[in-house]
């Protein structure tokens, strides 16, 4: 085979790694944690000292609009890296960086290690501020050289995780105009997309090479004084029309926290006697709205940082539906948007049909050039039924009719897709197979290519059946029954449970393996059941579509040890032929996972495996930078002084991880709303032993707003309602 042939070959494989078998980052040099800001649609990513090192191999970058606009940002003083004594983003949107100098000489004189401190604060909104403070500790002035190299592959988002392209478009000489390094390229679209860094102060000067632009300062900073300067870094993508306002590092740092402190003023308050736990809350709550993202066509939550910093049909819904009670605009702003991409028509290229709802949008080069689907992408099996349950949800929590009357077609459309594409041969199950050279094998939340495989380790054949979307499909009809009699189609209302309860009866039938006592993962494409043991059927719980007496085999099963590892529950049983606890999608553990299936639990009446894997996920918390809940992490076994292990390239943060916790504690409040009829549920409360009490202030039902304070005393728990306005009843179940 010729050269040309091979690098052909590794091209299309590195492909296919990407878009068909949903590998989220091709692993190259993954050494050291990264630290991450966000603001709107411009994200940072640095090693922990800030630095974002020339040709890493990592992701490391300033991204904006699914391009990497910095590829280097390197600091170095009087030749040297200085030393980092902490660096931290606990603010989402601010990295904090704090130096000392290693032993320097300048003209001479010896400049004593940790005598120097050099403070880097880097905020991200419109572009990244970044404020560089030195102060000098020493008895005599120093003459320091501060050097910043910066350059820009402006490589899409893909070509980062590792698709390789037969041509890019043209890297265009820096140039140096005043203040200002401009760094730009041409892309294969057309388009001109430039980085702007704009200084405060003159540089000293400026070397211009084949690694982008060397800056350096020369400084003078006399005895115990400091001096403090900084520079800005704006992406610009097409024409430059937009009308320029003087960045100010303080009011931009002002103006970011009042827009957190206003959203968390906003949300429903929750307090416990658990001050661990009371920080992983404000954690995520904060999570939550780090990730989302303003677009012409409204706002939406990402799905996570860095490798899916876009709008996810599924990540967008499913983290939606868990904040309701926390935040309702969130549901509200999904529903808008993705209303706005339902589907339109058949195309094979985007795995588009009528009434489908998106898997993800994408506005980088290769989207532009068409050469990957995602304008947007509609490869998602699952998106459509749960954005009827989300829709349903958002109604039982807020009784926004006008909304729903609003979205009445985009209702219709989802349900049509349902009956006439989703399921293909009419016998009532959903199913995927792509149709896009470039989408993705796998077409449900475990979207790798090797996540649905038989016991003998065979990948399993498409036409696929997943247990877990026909479980949503059934959910979603049984509340869309309820919102079409809402909205005066009693006939349409009537069909729909008809229509759901045939769906159950077969599902129960088709699914269940009586000699696991379990439900299979899915039917392949000859309608044989996929026997490997999952966590698919987890989910399943939620949506009451299992019989009662099945539901507890289920329950029980998920608890064994070669599914639950002590942190939560594996995606794939330690048992099954194709477990890998480092892989993606079969043996890891994801919290969103375990967050949905603690709610069927719950549902079931389970409340000691609901405990248990709250206390699990609590625990991974713990151990976890920021009190934050990963994407995912390794499925190994919990052990006396072992810690859960990071998954290597996992987004941080990211949004169903992040928006879990509140509905687990939903869970274990048994709180479910019905605002159409001001009724809020309260089923059988229970708070596991390391939480005594919990009080929400602020919680709003339709037009109703009160305050529960939940306290477990000798194994029980009780509420009281301090508060309530409007005409709510509260309805206590058992």
């Amino acid at each position: 085979m010729s050269p040309g042939g091979r690098v052909f070959e590794e091209e299309t494989e590195a492909t296919n790694r990407i878009l068909n078998e949903g590998i989220p980052f091709i692993i190259v040099d993954v050494k050291e944690k990264v630290l991450s800001i966000k603001e709107n649609d411009c994200f940072l990513l640095t090693n922990p000292e800030g630095n974002i090192p020339w040709g890493n191999g990592r992701g490391l970058g300033f991204y904006y609009q699914d391009t990497r606009f910095l590829s280097c940002l390197e600091f170095s003083i009087n030749g040297k890296n200085p030393v980092c004594l902490t660096s931290t983003v606990e603010l989402n949107y601010l990295e904090s960086l704090e130096c000392t100098n290693p032993d320097l000489e300048s003209d001479g004189v010896k400049i004593s290690q940790q005598t120097l401190n050099i403070r880097q604060l880097r905020l991200v909104k419109k572009g990244l501020h970044n404020k560089i403070r030195v102060k000098n500790y020493n008895s005599f002035t120093v003459n320091l050289n501060l050097q910043f190299k910066f350059d820009s592959d402006f490589a899409d988002i893909f070509e980062v995780r590792g698709l390789k392209r037969k041509s890019r478009g043209k890297l265009l000489r820096p140039q140096f105009e005043g203040k200002n390094v401009i760094l730009a390229y041409i892309g294969k679209d057309d388009v001109f997309r430039q980085t702007k860094i704009h200084f405060a102060i003159k540089p000293s000067s400026v070397e211009i090479g084949a690694k982008g632009a060397v800056v350096v300062f020369n400084l003078k900073i006399k005895s115990f004084s400091k001096l403090s300067f900084g520079f800005y870094v704006e992406p610009i993508v097409g024409e430059d029309t937009e009308k320029k306002i003087k960045p100010n590092f303080g009011h931009t740092l002002s103006n970011l926290k009042s827009s957190y402190k206003k959203y968390s003023e906003e949300c429903l308050q929750i307090n416990t006697d658990n001050q661990i736990f009371n920080r992983l809350l404000a954690r995520s709550r904060n999570d939550v709205r780090s990730l989302v993202i303003k677009m012409p066509e409204g706002r939406i939550i990402a799905g996570g940082i860095p490798w899916f910093m876009a709008p996810f049909g599924r990540d967008s819904i499913i983290t939606s539906i868990q904040t309701l009670p926390l935040c309702s605009d969130f549901a509200r702003d999904t529903i808008k948007f993705l209303a706005a991409f339902q589907g339109k028509k058949k195309d094979n290229w985007r795995d588009e049909e009528p009434g489908k709802i998106i898997h993800e949008l994408r506005r980088g080069e290769l989207a532009n050039l068409n050469e990957i689907p995602h304008t947007p992408y509609y490869g998602s099996v699952d998106s459509t039924p749960l954005f009827l349950i989300l829709i349903s949800e958002y109604l039982k929590w807020t009784n926004d009719i006008d909304l729903i009357k609003k979205t009445k077609i985009n209702i219709d459309n989802a349900v049509n897709w349902i009956k006439n594409y989703g399921d293909k041969d009419g016998d009532l199950f959903v199913e995927y197979e792509r149709k896009s050279e470039k989408g993705l094998d796998n077409q449900g939340w475990k979207d790798s290519f090797d996540s649905v495989f038989h016991i003998d380790g065979k990948i399993a054949k498409p036409p696929i059946v997943l247990a877990e979307v026909q479980a949503y499909v059934y959910y979603a009809l049984r509340r869309m029954s309820q919102v079409y009699d809402k909205l005066g189609e009693p006939q349409k209302s009537m069909s729909l449970v008809s229509w759901a309860e045939a769906l159950k009866k077969k599902f129960n039938k088709e699914f269940w393996m009586e000699e696991a006592n379990y439900l299979a993962m899915a039917l392949d494409a000859d309608k044989r059941q996929v026997k490997t043991i999952t966590s698919n059927p987890g989910q399943v719980l939620w949506t009451g579509i299992l019989d009662e007496n099945k539901a507890k085999k289920v329950a029980e099963r998920l608890m064994r040890p070669d599914m639950f590892s002590g942190w939560g529950v594996r995606t794939v049983s330690k048992l099954a032929k194709g477990y890998n606890p480092m892989s993606y999608h079969n043996g890891t553990v994801w919290p969103h996972d375990n967050a949905l299936i603690t709610r069927g639990l719950k549902r079931y009446g389970f409340d000691w495996a609901t405990e248990e894997i709250v206390t699990g996920l609590y625990d991974v918390a713990t151990h976890h930078a920021y009190m934050r809940l990963p994407e995912l992490f390794c499925g190994f076994t919990r052990e006396e002084g072992s810690w859960p292990i990071d998954y290597p390239v996992a987004c941080s943060p990211q949004a169903w991880s992040a928006g879990s916790i509140f509905m687990i504690l939903q869970s274990l409040l048994g709180i479910s709303s019905d605002a159409p009829n001001d009724v809020l549920y309260i089923n059988n409360p229970i708070l596991p032993n390391w939480l005594k009490t919990v009080e929400l202030k602020g919680l709003r039902v339709g037009k109703n707003v009160l305050d529960i304070s939940f306290r477990c005393e000798n194994n029980t728990t009780s509420f009281t309602v301090p508060r309530k306005e409007g005409k709510i009843k509260i309805i206590m179940e058992e």
